[in-house]
């Protein structure tokens, strides 16, 4: 008869490879050396040595001069203090101070000055002719009239003084979203949701030139003040470089990686500052086609950047905070927080009001040096419109400063001005710097 074969389980069967493995490679690894202690620690100072050599060096410098530091100040103290007991002794009545450690000695807070008064701003025209949303605005040169851009697809031009409408240009076929005029020509540009970028002759009223090359609706426009070059920027994520007259696209700024909100330019470097959706802010080399500085500080989309008239700073606007910036570098100043809503655009004039528009319809007006907060309008909406048609696409001061001008959502064009009657008695600066909750970046 045949026996009958044990059958296992399959956990006696692995155990049982498991102890045969390792009783044949326990005799090798029981025959490894001792380690050597000596030998570890010479191996691990040598090793951090060539690693940190340098770092302790500068560590022990710093403890050594801190040393020497303290042992001048016991020297000093004990010096003053025998001064001190022989000046009594002698009977006079001087007494003088021990000298305290500097270390220990708090550090006061740096003061913060005063907001500089300005006057409160209050509306006094409201301006009715477009047929939708006024998306743009620019005041010409020479503050005798402004342009608006509507979705209408329609471009206007008023007279600045009594808000009547002089002219109006139809070529664009969807919203214009960005007008800019000449300083030097008798030129307007306009760009639109069209993915054209138009030039207008005002002597004729009529579209001389054509930029083409965008792939998709262009939001933003600005023109170079020194030299004859337009940039636009727009839902392609791009920036485009133009020469004016020659219509070639000199560069394609490419670096975003969301819809370009916002484009401004100046002379000085650096030439042209793009705001975006990707929460980006980036500082271009002009003459070489390249970003120079990518400023990341902000949370949420940056959707409007501008210049300061008179200083070499900038501010841009996104719904967590607007923030200023120094030039040319893009080193941060300050924030200025609480318009708790999406901040659309920006406006400065030279006396350092800055003003900032919203979406709900709100405007704030902050002091440009210190962020006071001086005054928070809601823009009223025209009758018939709806409580929801209260936002800000745009705003611009005219040339003198002294009149603000909004495009809003409820198919009108407001204009604001300086409160006459007001005095600093009657709306006094309510300033509390508050040192602790300003954010340092």
């Amino acid at each position: 008869m045949t026996e009958e074969v044990q059958k296992h389980s399959v956990h006696t069967l692995v155990f049982r490879s498991l102890k045969r493995t390792h009783d044949m490679f326990v005799s090798n690894q029981s025959n490894l050396p001792p380690i050597d202690e000596l030998a570890e620690s010479i191996k691990k100072k040598i090793k951090t040595r060539d690693c940190y050599g340098a770092v302790r060096e500068i560590v022990e410098k710093n403890k050594a001069q801190k040393m020497l530091q303290s042992a001048k100040q016991l020297e000093l103290q004990e010096s003053e203090r025998d001064d001190d007991l022989q000046s009594n002794h002698e009977g006079e009545m001087a007494v003088v101070p021990v000298a305290q450690n500097q270390a220990l000695v708090p550090k006061q807070p740096p003061a913060m000055p005063k907001p500089k008064w300005h006057p409160p701003w209050k509306l006094y025209r409201v301006i009715s002719g477009h047929l939708g949303w006024v998306r743009s605005v620019a005041v010409e040169p020479g503050n005798e009239w402004f342009a608006t851009g509507s979705a209408d697809r329609v471009i206007k031009i008023w007279e600045l003084a009594s808000g009547r409408l002089k002219v109006s240009l139809t070529g664009h076929i969807s919203s214009v979203r960005g007008l800019a005029v000449s300083a030097k020509h008798p030129y307007l540009f306009s760009c639109g949701e069209d993915r054209q970028v138009k030039c207008w002759d005002l002597e004729y009223n009529k579209v001389i030139r054509h930029y083409h090359g965008h792939l998709s609706a262009v939001y933003t426009l600005a023109l170079h003040p020194t030299i004859d070059v337009l940039i636009t920027a727009g839902r392609d994520s791009t920036a485009r470089v133009w020469d004016m007259r020659t219509k070639a696209n000199v560069h394609t700024l490419v670096g975003h990686t969301n819809t370009i909100a916002s484009v401004i330019t100046q002379a000085a470097e650096p030439q042209v500052i793009t705001g975006s959706h990707d929460c980006t802010i980036r500082l271009w080399d002009l003459a070489a086609g390249k970003s120079r500085a990518t400023l990341t500080n902000h949370k949420k989309s940056v959707r409007s950047v501008i210049f300061h008239p008179t200083l070499y700073m900038f501010a841009s606007a996104s719904p967590d905070n607007i923030k200023q910036w120094k030039c040319p570098d893009g080193n941060f100043v300050q924030n200025l927080v609480g318009h708790n809503a999406i901040v659309n655009c920006l406006a400065v004039n030279p006396e350092g009001v800055l003003v900032s528009g919203a979406d709900n319809g709100t405007i704030h007006c902050w002091d440009w040096r210190t962020g006071y907060n001086f005054q928070r309008l809601q823009a009223p909406v025209q009758p018939g419109s709806m409580d929801s048609e209260s936002g800000i696409f745009a705003m611009t001061f005219d040339q003198s400063g002294s009149r603000l001008i909004t495009t809003e959502a409820d198919k009108t064009i407001k204009i604001y001005k300086e409160d006459d009657n007001a005095t600093e008695e009657s709306h006094p600066v309510q300033w509390r710097p508050d040192i602790l909750k300003r954010k340092k970046f």
